[in-house]
């Protein structure tokens, strides 16, 4: 079986301040999304599967994601979490900057 993706145009780079993330609400999902000191991107699910914390209000300390509720952190490329026997992994996906605007790639509906 095959999955398709569909890749989506979200804002321009800009939109993201550094270090910080912005939610984004694609293709039924929510994401957050983060930009990096070197202007690369990450996005995630948008909330924590510890206790539902808003992670597009966390910010990026190298390529982890920090809840700002409980500071587990999830990697940016991978989902997965520093703190396994406290929370899961969350969903991440593709993202990348493409003449100035950040686009991402989720699974179609």
């Amino acid at each position: 079986m095959t999955v398709s993706a569909v890749r989506v145009r979200l804002c321009v780079l800009d939109d993201i301040a550094t270090g910080l993330g912005r939610a984004f609400a694609v293709g039924g999902r929510r994401l957050a999304v983060f930009r990096g000191r070197a202007g690369e991107v990450f996005a995630v699910d948008a909330e924590c599967p510890h206790k539902g914390g808003p992670l597009a209000d966390g910010m990026l300390v190298g390529g982890q994601v920090v809840c700002p509720l409980h500071t587990a952190r999830f990697d940016g490329r991978t989902g997965a979490c520093d703190q396994p026997g406290l929370c899961g992994a969350v969903g991440a996906y593709p993202a990348e900057v493409r003449d100035g605007a950040v686009y991402v790639t989720v699974p179609a509906e």
